[in-house]
């Protein structure tokens, strides 16, 4: 079965970085594209970053461009997201998605499986 396992997450100083993974099993990660979703103490899904199937192209939400880099192994079937110069308002619970196909998609609604998660927190 599908399975997408997430860590890296923790507690960090505003302008400290992460390096958030997602280790997934169960298809064929190199077929598909994925996305980085995050969701705030009462707040809803918000897309944060996609990457296609092969690695070559990506998409970032306005407000990470220049401080998040996603990117992906597909001989290790792992997602990656480095986070740099990290805010307060970054804290969330960040899960990674699978899309449906190789192309990147933006909309949270298109995902098909989910991990459970890692928290991030940005605080002094």
């Amino acid at each position: 079965q599908v399975q997408l396992v997430e860590s890296g997450g923790g507690l960090v100083q505003p302008g400290g970085s992460l390096r958030l993974s997602c280790a997934a099993s169960g298809f064929t990660f190199s077929s598909y594209a994925m996305s980085w979703v995050r969701q705030a103490p009462g707040k809803g899904l918000e897309w944060v970053s996609a990457i296609n199937s092969g690695g070559g192209s990506t998409s970032y939400k306005d407000s990470v461009k220049g401080r998040f880099t996603i990117s992906r192994d597909n001989a290790k079937s792992t997602l990656y997201l480095q986070m740099n110069s990290l805010k307060p308002e970054d804290t969330a619970l960040y899960y990674c998605a699978k899309a449906h196909g190789p192309y990147i998609v933006v909309v949270t609604t298109e995902y098909d499986y989910w991990g459970q998660g890692t928290q991030v927190t940005v605080s002094s």
